[in-house]
Order: C-alpha cells, then sequence, then structure tokens
C-alpha cells in the first residue's frame, strides 16, 4: 500500500497502539518512520463488512450487502515523493470489478476507468489569491512526525503487544522481519487516555519543543498569507513569547481536565451510554506491522471492529474495516505510470459541465455509466417551481401554466439556441442530445425529429423573456410535472 493511503492507518495506530520498546524493539521510533513519505511501490486491499442487527428488514439488509460487496484493491501503487504518484487497482461492488488508473502530481490528478472516453481531470493548482500551501508541505510533514513521535513517547502499552522475528514474503521475496502484533479495545483505550495526558503534562521541554515546531511550520504560512508587518510588534512575533504563552494555556487546560477526569468521564458516560457500546469490549482493533531491519514498514494488516449502539430501528450490528497490503522497493527509484491525456479530457472543475456531460463521457453499457445513472442517479432532478398567481416565474394562460425558457431549460442542463430572425428556439437534450424546436407564437414543434402539438404557443413577455408550457418543455426533457391538491408545482428526472 502507498505510504499515501496508508496515512490514515498508521495514524490510528499512532493514537490506539503502544510506544515503549517491546522485547528490544524501539516501536516508538519504527511507528514515527512510518510516517515519513517515501519512494516506495506497493499493493493493498480494503474492505468492509457491515454486520446486520438480529431483526434487519429486507430493505436495509439489501443496502447492507451492497455495502459489503465494496472493496478497493490496489494493484500497484509508485509513489515518488509527497505528490507524485500512481494508482493502479479496482474497485469492486455487487460482484462486479471497475478497473482504474489514477495519477497525480503537485499541479492535477488525472482518473481513468474502465468505459470511459476520456480522463476525468481535477486540477490542484489555485488560481485564487489565497496562500499556495504547496511551498509548505514539507514543514507541515516535518511537524507531523514530531507531533506523532510526542504523543507516541507518552502513550502506555496496550495489554496485548508482542514483538518477535519473522520470515515474510513481500512481492515474492522472502525477507527477515520483525513482526509487531497489537490489539486495543475500546474500554481500554479510555483507560489509557488518563495516563497519556498526565504524562504530557508532565513532559515540560518536550511540549514546548512541539509548540516551537508547530510555530515554525505556521509562521511562515501566516507571514505569507497576512504579511510580515502582522508580526512586527514585539513580543508577539517572538518565538519564545510565542512558545511560553501556548504552552502555559495547553498546561493549564491539561491540568484542568486532570483534575477531575474520573468524575468527568463518568458523567460523559452516563450522560452519553451509547459510549458504552461504541469505547466496549466489543470495539477491537488489531494491528500487525512487519519491518525490515531499517525499521521501513514492509507489510501491513489491520482489522478495526466498531460496535454499534442498538436500539429500534438501528439495522447495523457493527462495521469492520479490514486492510492487507505491503511495500517495497522503499527509498529506491520509482517512475510513476501517468494518465495518458493526450487525446483529452473530462475537467470536472469546469463550473459548466452538466450530468449529461459526463454520462456521455463513458459507455452505455459500462459498469461506470451503469454506477453513475442508476445507483448515484446523477442526472436526477427535483425542481419546486411553486403554484401560477403566488410564484412570479409561472404566468397562467389559457388554462396552460407557463415558465421562462432559460430558466427551466437551465433547471434541466439543457442547450439553447436562438435564431432571433426566425425567431425559432432550439432546445438541446442535456442527458440524450435531441433537440426540441419551437417557434414563438406557434403551436407546432419538433421533439427529436417528430411532429408535436402545444396546447398554448410560446411567446414573449413584456419583461423580455421567452414563456413555454411548463408540462410540454419539462416532458420534452424526459421530466414528469406534479401539482398537489395546494397548488404546488414540482418537475422531476429519475
Amino acid at each position: 500500500m502507498s505510504k499515501w493511503l496508508a496515512l490514515p492507518l498508521v495514524l490510528m495506530l499512532v493514537f490506539l497502539t503502544g510506544c515503549q520498546a517491546v522485547g528490544g524493539f524501539d516501536v516508538n521510533k519504527a511507528l514515527q518512520k512510518s510516517l515519513e513519505v517515501q519512494s516506495s511501490e506497493s499493493r493493498q486491499k480494503v474492505s468492509v463488512e457491515v454486520v446486520p442487527a438480529d431483526n434487519v428488514s429486507a430493505e436495509d439488509k439489501e443496502i447492507i450487502d451492497l455495502i459489503n460487496s465494496i472493496s478497493l484493491t490496489v494493484d500497484h501503487a509508485k509513489i515518488k515523493d509527497a505528490s507524485t504518484m500512481s494508482l493502479k487497482g479496482s474497485i469492486g461492488f455487487s460482484g462486479e470489478e471497475l478497473p482504474y488508473h489514477i495519477s497525480m502530481d503537485a499541479t492535477s490528478m488525472a482518473i481513468q476507468v474502465e468505459g470511459a472516453q476520456q480522463p476525468l481531470y481535477i486540477s490542484l493548482e489555485d488560481s485564487s489569491d489565497y496562500l499556495d500551501l504547496e511551498q509548505y508541505n514539507e514543514q507541515v510533514q516535518e511537524f507531523g512526525v514530531k507531533a506523532a513521535g510526542f504523543l507516541l513517547k507518552h502513550m502506555p502499552n496496550p495489554s496485548t503487544i508482542s514483538v518477535k522475528k519473522v520470515q515474510e514474503k513481500v512481492n515474492e521475496e522472502t525477507l527477515s522481519l520483525t513482526h509487531l502484533h497489537a490489539e486495543i479495545r475500546g474500554d481500554e483505550l479510555v483507560k489509557l487516555a488518563k495516563p497519556l495526558l498526565t504524562n504530557v503534562a508532565k513532559d515540560e521541554a518536550g511540549l514546548k519543543e512541539l509548540i516551537g515546531a508547530f510555530y515554525d511550520a505556521m509562521y511562515p504560512m501566516l507571514s505569507a498569507q497576512l504579511g510580515t508587518d502582522a508580526f512586527d510588534e514585539e513580543p508577539a512575533s517572538s518565538k519564545e513569547f510565542v512558545v511560553a504563552a501556548m504552552y502555559g494555556v495547553v498546561k493549564e487546560a491539561l491540568d484542568e481536565i486532570l483534575k477531575d477526569y474520573d468524575q468527568q468521564a463518568a458523567a460523559l458516560f452516563e450522560e452519553s451510554p451509547e459510549l458504552s457500546t461504541v469505547l466496549g469490549k466489543d470495539t477491537v482493533l488489531t494491528t500487525d506491522l512487519y519491518f525490515d531491519g531499517d525499521l521501513n514498514t514492509r507489510k501491513q494488516n489491520m482489522e478495526l471492529t466498531v460496535a454499534i449502539p442498538q436500539g429500534e430501528g438501528v439495522p447495523v450490528k457493527a462495521f469492520k474495516v479490514s486492510s492487507e497490503a505491503e511495500m517495497w522497493n522503499i527509498g529506491g527509484a520509482v517512475a510513476v505510470d501517468q494518465v495518458d491525456l493526450s487525446a483529452g479530457k473530462l475537467d470536472l472543475a469546469d463550473e459548466e459541465i452538466t450530468p449529461g456531460q459526463i454520462l456521455r463521457n463513458f459507455e452505455p453499457g459500462s459498469i461506470i455509466y451503469k454506477l453513475l445513472k442508476d445507483e448515484m442517479q446523477i442526472t436526477s432532478k427535483y425542481v419546486l417551481i411553486g403554484y401560477p398567481g403566488d410564484y412570479y416565474e409561472v404566468i397562467k394562460k389559457n388554462g396552460t401554466s407557463f415558465v421562462p425558457l432559460r430558466y427551466m431549460s437551465a433547471e434541466l442542463d439543457a442547450e439553447i439556441k436562438w435564431n432571433k430572425e426566425t425567431k425559432t428556439i432550439t432546445i438541446i437534450d442535456d442527458i440524450t442530445q435531441a433537440e426540441i424546436v419551437l417557434t414563438v407564437g406557434s403551436s407546432q414543434a419538433k421533439v427529436a425529429g417528430q411532429a408535436a402539438a402545444l396546447s398554448e404557443p410560446a411567446f414573449i413577455h413584456t419583461d423580455g423573456k421567452t414563456y413555454v408550457p411548463l408540462r410540454f418543455i419539462s416532458e420534452a426533457l424526459g421530466a414528469k410535472v406534479h401539482v398537489d391538491e395546494d397548488g404546488w408545482i414540482t418537475v422531476t428526472r429519475d
């Protein structure tokens, strides 16, 4: 697994596993190194399991089964540096496999999935006047590693933790590795929090050093954003002053928490009894990490089970997340696999992009097309218009409700072309690309080349807007019109 993808799991380890030396092995140092971004290659699989409640309904069971069918497989991840990487793998759901290829650098991300005519493209460059944080990545990462190391230093060991030498295969190569196994339950985590806070409160030098590292990471960014003049006045711009002031605030807060920690914890569980389940014996994190002689993580297995409080209408008893990964070529030369953009791309940052444009980028029979259209329903619409006589956009004329053409076309993402000389309007359906042609003052129209009659002709109102029959334009664009007993009008498209 790439360290980019592994980071959330490693951070969980930082807070949930012990950090003291075990069997002569420096757990603190090994876990801290896991947070460092190095060039590497890896593979990983992540799966989710939702455990249904005893009397779950058929409808909820169907949803749970769908969730349980989802998996993420990374067949080959390549990390060049903190911002340059590529991933090849597949997403599984409902027995289907959707292959993907992702590449990313400091400026953009490109995603190619099976069935796409053009890769999806997301620009990561900020064209606004806001601060560009990219140049400060290194300082922020260094602070993150120091913060993790500080917490690891003071975190007591869980009751179940062991270290032993093993032989394991990584990328078909048998290696001699150090196996770190740790387990922690939710109720144990609550007990570990107090000694952690106690240890942190006692470490004045370490806490001040951490605050200083935070200052070093944040001050350049704030100076660039606000200007150096904002920090010119002494002693506010002095690092020593800031560290001393922040230490005083943090220390006072820690002392206040620890003063009656047990009573506050008991009160919290009394006020929120569901915490006894979430942070109880059935919530368990199990981790297995395998380190080489340089303390590089070479394999990583994790399973997290979180118990869910039961009650009326709760369909879930627990959920589990499992991950298996292995890494190689750590610190070596890595060339990422770039997604090919030479034949064009679909820019998702384009504010004018429509659901139809996105859908047309995929083959109709492809998995991603069915997922977007049927499961995610990206083309569905719900428009509440109001009722005639009360909503200014609706005009009642000879028993027909009219709406501004551009208003309803925009709501349904349709494109409009206007011929001023003939007063002919061509409306292009966003989903089907079918053309709807009508003329101001005429009751005759065409929908996808077929003649159609309007109950009343389109007209240009005194406000300068072109109005068309609401039901005609809605149905021609694949939507349905519903008028409730109070006169409220809704336009929906599945």
